[in-house]
């Protein structure tokens, strides 16, 4: 393994779980949507589970990356990946796992990522802390 680094999303689980806790006391003062309260705050518990961090890693044949426990694993041989840059996202691109003009996000945490472009053209965004490693280990896997 050259590389592999664990991202915590400490504001979105903050969200999430300020959340869930608002739908469970309000559930326990309200009437007739207690199971609609409940139902949410259970979504957003398991959220907050499946989006409390996202893991990076390149081997020396692939650049796989996972949210939380594993969820959402994806896995890109280097051979498919043509270069890679750091870049800034916006507030507005947010966190979670989205489309953007320039390709598919997955971030947990803060504006940074690091864009890997693709042979077929595609582009997938790397939302990290630790943009400069997985820039160099992405750029050393791909040379």
């Amino acid at each position: 393994m050259r590389y592999q680094h664990t991202q915590r999303g400490t504001t979105i689980l903050a969200c999430l779980l300020t959340g869930a806790l608002v739908c469970g006391l309000v559930a326990t003062r309200v009437g007739a949507p207690r199971l609609v309260l409940v139902g949410l705050m259970a979504i957003l518990v398991v959220c907050a589970y499946l989006f409390a961090s996202l893991t990076v890693v390149v081997t020396e044949d692939t650049l796989c990356w996972y949210f939380g426990p594993g969820a959402f694993r994806k896995v890109v041989p280097l051979t498919e990946v043509q270069g890679a840059e750091v870049i800034s996202t916006r507030f507005w691109q947010g966190w979670g796992i989205h489309w953007t003009p320039r390709g598919w996000l997955y971030n947990v945490s803060g504006f940074r990522a690091v864009a890997v472009k693709l042979r077929d053209g595609k582009e997938i965004l790397l939302g990290t802390d630790d943009t400069e490693r997985l820039h160099t280990a992405i750029l050393r896997g791909v040379a």
